[in-house]
């Protein structure tokens, strides 16, 4: 295991992306401790609203009562049930990872845990205020959900840090925030509007959060177009792309040089390099490692990054698969990392 600083968290291993199949977070727990270095607190959607990406919020979100609207989901007055639900499913998560991580015994003065949080921009692309617009459409709206959301982050990594005796990097999932920057997030009705979001306001709001949550951060993006303008100008500590994609929703070499100019800036990659879904077996570890060391070569990388700046992950996460295949997924993410210590 290496990291790019002494004191910061591992790269040259495999992590997962976030979610997880089932509605057993002790299970899920322990298949992603059996399989990965870099252990993460598994999210379970299947269990419903209050443990879907947006819905979990609720359970973070300070002064923010969140609920369930007549479109979704809408920040409501004191009395949430999805609050409460949401908070009680977080317990049970936290419960469970701790559980595990004091069975195998995971701690350690070098030991980190990841966790996962939607991001700001694409919670308020999703939620709805009670005037009955997009949170996103509102300066005001969008700018205390920043500031909520970022003391909510603060809290929880409090929270993990003493659990489990190990520093924390977090993860924000941010899958709208390209369709915010473009002013492509769908109304509510074709009466609203809903504006874009020039990338360097978007960029000032993340660098709060990154300096207000006390723990490095990774911003994750698996769809097809990764913003690098907005990560570019922001201290994160790394970036989560689905490498699958690259191409996809520009051209690959603009994909490729946001790529290049981030290893070169210092950021971490988390690289996701194993397919999670598909009709057939999982890929195989060699083949996954090939087209790593080929997209290095290409760029122009030193095969060094390879393990000093990357880890490896899934595409993207795995709650819609088997848990035996979401096992042999990550297993395939180990077995890649360990094998590009040797490229």
């Amino acid at each position: 295991m290496t990291t790019p600083a002494s004191s910061g968290p591992p790269t040259g291993v495999a992590t997962g992306i976030g979610s997880m199949p089932g509605t057993d977070p002790r299970s899920a727990a322990d298949v992603v401790a059996g399989e990965v270095a870099l252990m993460h607190l598994p999210e379970l959607p299947a269990r419903g609203l209050a443990s879907d990406m947006l819905g979990r919020c609720a359970a973070l979100l300070v002064d923010m009562p969140m609920d369930v609207g007549i479109h979704g989901f809408r920040f409501a007055g004191a009395g949430s049930g999805l609050r409460r639900s949401a908070r009680d499913l977080l317990r049970a998560d936290l419960d469970a990872l701790q559980e595990i991580w004091e069975t195998r015994g995971l701690g350690g003065s070098e030991a980190w845990v990841k966790t996962q949080v939607t991001g700001p921009f694409t919670l308020a692309a999703g939620v709805e205020t009670a005037t009955g617009h997009k949170a996103v459409a509102d300066r005001g709206a969008w700018t205390d959900v920043v500031g909520s959301l970022t003391e909510g982050i603060a809290d929880h990594v409090r929270e993990l840090a003493k659990r489990l005796g190990a520093r924390v990097l977090v993860q924000i999932d941010e899958p709208a925030l390209q369709s915010v920057v473009a002013g492509t997030v769908t109304p509510l009705s074709r009466f609203d509007t809903v504006r874009a979001i020039p990338p360097a306001v978007v960029a000032e709001h993340l660098s709060a959060l990154c300096e207000g949550v006390g723990a490095p951060v990774v911003l994750h993006d698996c769809g097809e177009a990764f913003p690098w303008d907005v990560a570019a100008q922001t201290p994160l500590w790394g970036l989560s792309l689905d490498l699958g994609r690259l191409g996809s929703g520009r051209s690959r070499t603009e994909d490729l040089d946001g790529l290049g100019e981030a290893v070169d800036a210092g950021r971490v990659v988390l690289a996701g390099a194993v397919p999670a879904a598909g009709p057939g077996p999982v890929q195989q570890a060699e083949d996954v490692t090939d087209r790593l060391v080929a997209l290095a070569d290409t760029i122009g990388l030193d095969h060094s990054v390879l393990s000093e700046q990357m880890l490896v992950t899934p595409s993207c996460g795995l709650a819609g698969v088997s848990s035996e295949r979401a096992a042999a997924v990550l297993a395939v993410c180990t077995a890649v990392a360990d094998e590009l210590h040797h490229r």
